[in-house]
């Protein structure tokens, strides 16, 4: 049978790899790491490490192992500082990761409302992408990610995760100039985003029946923006960077037909730790 100690040495060796750096950080021996990496070989069954030199690295099935410690060991800590929370919201932690707008948007005052209903929870706040988020949020390092989802991106939010909607964000062409259509823009130079991003522009823009030219790919609305306002292309930016950031001198006109969802993601099975569910139904709120 697996134990957590197996488990934490066998986390520990993959993240350093090394017994040596993983004997010091665990403050145990070497040999002893060696015994509880060999007792866990013969609860599995699996060769987990293997010599190279005078080093070792993980097989695959080590690998495979060591990812899912990291997942449990993580979701542990969570619902250790949960536990010591069990009196209600008056005590707890909620960590969350989020991306640049809604950081700059929805973020702030659902931190403030949070903190005046619930003084006594501890939030702390990431800056992650929304891929890293999921990541962070699998490995137990989060307890909420807050992602997007283009309406014509296939589905990646699976095993395990579970998603809140929290809200429909519209996208606005941004130009120099006011009133302008996807239309007006078939031969003019894009701002690019990142990859998701990205796709929700050339998807808008295959519906108005071309393919944009992206001259220029950032993840910064603001250099976007800045891009636009003196000529050098056009883009699509979301409502929520317009909200937090709108240059002088760039136009945005709504495209009514397309918009990104917002999601609030947690993971495991329910229920969510309390803080966490009061923190994604504040998010949820109307703002």
């Amino acid at each position: 049978m697996l134990n957590l100690t197996q488990l934490k040495v066998l986390e520990a060796v993959a993240r350093h790899g090394s017994v040596t750096a993983a004997a010091k950080e665990l403050r145990y021996s070497q040999p002893s790491v060696s015994h509880h990496l060999g007792r866990l070989e013969a609860a599995t069954g699996a060769k987990l490490v293997q010599r190279v030199g005078r080093g070792i690295r993980l097989t695959p099935e080590g690998n495979l192992l060591a990812q899912r410690a990291t997942e449990i060991l993580g979701r542990l800590n969570a619902a250790s500082v949960e536990l010591a929370a069990h009196m209600g919201l008056r005590a707890g932690r909620v960590r969350l990761a989020g991306f640049q707008t809604v950081l700059s948007t929805l973020v702030p005052k659902a931190a403030a409302a949070l903190s005046r209903s619930y003084p006594g929870i501890e939030l702390n706040i990431v800056d992650a992408h929304p891929a890293d988020g999921l990541r962070m949020l699998r490995a137990g390092d989060v307890d909420i990610a807050l992602i997007f989802r283009n309406a014509d991106t296939p589905p990646d939010e699976a095993d395990g995760f579970r998603l809140t909607h929290l809200l429909d964000d519209p996208l606005y062409l941004v130009s120099d100039r006011p009133d302008q259509r996807l239309e007006d823009h078939r031969n003019s130079a894009w701002v690019g985003g990142c990859d998701r991003c990205r796709a929700a522009t050339i998807t808008a823009c295959e519906r108005a029946g071309f393919s944009p030219r992206i001259a220029y790919f950032c993840d910064d609305t603001v250099i976007t923006q800045a891009l636009v306002a003196a000529g050098m292309g056009v883009a699509i930016v979301n409502g929520l960077a317009l909200r937090a950031h709108q240059s002088p001198g760039v136009h945005a006109t709504r495209l009514t037909d397309n918009a990104r969802q917002i999601y609030a993601a947690t993971y495991g099975e329910p229920p969510d730790p309390p803080a966490t569910t009061a923190l994604i139904e504040i998010l949820a709120l109307p703002s």
